[in-house]
């Protein structure tokens, strides 16, 4: 049985990769820096052992500094690259004296100016790039680009696609029957995952409860089965929510049903089977 992973965290040092979308205000908890040492307590709150950490700016320097993080919490590194243009110099500079292994790629797509960014022909190119090194892309997306999203997985058949967050389900009492049936779709392409994360990142600590979260839950459960999905804790954003550990507990409660081997795929061996992690 492969150890527990968390398939999707954030670090970031806000004074050399600033973090312009943290609100102090409203976004206190997070509102600071967060590092390896950090990411041991959270883990061991958890009772994981390791997690995937994931790019937070589309910045090559970023992910420069990320990959040279020396830490056994530390599985795997979901970069960021420029897929517009040369994609293998830049994997070479991440993996320059690195610490971490690439494991993956991710751009922030769901806030980019272009609404079509995922369309594009370079794009496309810089994916086949990214199939040949055999590496991941990681999606994260809101419900109106889940069919590009569809598209995208298609036309890349031999790309592994992972979609985060699950596309940004509706909050709890929002319609989410355009969301779910989108969700659906995309889950028909064979070469997609998708994570179980940021679900509650959005939400005020004591404003959920689990049953809030059970219809995106059971949906996700339905459309990917447990051999298809990750848990990602999509820390440090959880505290947003309250924390790690309430909404890993909440899941853990969700997924009751399962047998206890899917639930240990869940928790970390779809993440090292899919991520190729030792």
């Amino acid at each position: 049985m492969n150890a527990g992973i968390d398939a999707h965290v954030h670090l970031w040092e806000r004074a050399v990769d600033p973090q312009d979308w943290i609100d102090a205000q409203t976004m206190l908890p997070i509102a600071r820096d967060f590092g390896a040492s950090d990411l041991s307590e959270m883990l061991a709150s958890t009772g994981l052992d390791r997690a995937v950490v994931v790019q937070s700016s589309n910045s090559l320097d970023e992910s420069i500094r990320l990959a040279k993080l020396d830490s056994p919490a530390i599985a795997g590194l979901v970069a960021w690259v420029d897929l517009a243009a040369e994609v293998g110099p830049q994997l070479d500079q991440i993996r320059k004296d690195a610490a971490v292994p690439v494991i993956g790629v991710r751009h922030l797509a769901h806030i980019d100016p272009d609404p079509q960014w995922m369309m594009r022909e370079e794009i496309g190119a810089g994916l086949t790039v990214l199939e040949r090194e055999g590496l991941c892309f990681d999606l994260v997306v809101r419900t109106w680009q889940l069919p590009q999203a569809t598209r995208l997985a298609a036309r890349h058949g031999g790309l592994r696609f992972v979609l985060d967050h699950l596309g940004g389900p509706p909050e709890p009492g929002q319609d989410r029957s355009t969301w779910a049936s989108r969700l659906r779709e995309l889950a028909r392409q064979p070469n997609v995952v998708a994570k179980v994360s940021g679900l509650t990142s959005g939400l005020a600590p004591g404003s959920w409860r689990t049953a809030d979260l059970a219809s995106p839950v059971t949906i996700a459960l339905g459309s990917f089965g447990p051999e298809r999905l990750l848990y990602g804790s999509d820390w440090p954003l959880a505290e947003l929510g309250g924390g790690a550990q309430p909404w890993k507990s909440a899941l853990e409660a969700l997924l009751d049903g399962l047998s206890a081997s899917e639930r240990a795929r869940v928790f970390g061996g779809n993440a090292a089977d899919v991520y190729s992690l030792s």
